[in-house]
C-alpha cells in the first residue's frame, strides 16, 4: 500500500472499526500525521486553534487504524486501552504493531494482504 492510499484509507474508514489493517497502513498513517503535525508547529506561531482542529479531526481514524492493526495481528481492539499506560503501555502497543499480519482469515476478516 503507498502513502496516498493509506492516507486515503484511513479517511474513508474514518470511524471504521471493523475489519484489519496492514503494518503499511498503520505506519504511513502516523507518518502522515507526524509530517502534518511538524508543518502545523512550524506555523503555530501565528495561531494554535489549527493544531486543536488537527488533533481532533484524526482522532477517530487514529483509534481505527489502530483498533484494525490489533485484528490484523489476531488482537482485541482493547488493546488500545494499553495506552493508558504510561511508557510500559505504548512501548507494548508498539511491539504489536510492528508484527506480521495473521496468515489467513481471522475473526476479524481476511488477510489485507490476499494471503
Amino acid at each position: 500500500m503507498s502513502f496516498a492510499d493509506a492516507v486515503k484509507s484511513c479517511f474513508s474508514q474514518y470511524t471504521g472499526f471493523s475489519g484489519r489493517a496492514r503494518r503499511s497502513e498503520y505506519w504511513y498513517w502516523y507518518l502522515f500525521t507526524g509530517l502534518v503535525s511538524i508543518v502545523l508547529s512550524a506555523l503555530a506561531q501565528f495561531t494554535t486553534q489549527y493544531i486543536t482542529l488537527l488533533s481532533l479531526a484524526i482522532l477517530l481514524p487514529t483509534i481505527a487504524v489502530e483498533i484494525r492493526r490489533l485484528h490484523d495481528i489476531g488482537k482485541s481492539g482493547w488493546f488500545i486501552l494499553l495506552n493508558l499506560i504510561p511508557c510500559i503501555g505504548q512501548i507494548i502497543l508498539i511491539v504489536f504493531c510492528v508484527q506480521d499480519s495473521q496468515p489467513g482469515e481471522n475473526q476479524y476478516g481476511p488477510n489485507p494482504k490476499g494471503m
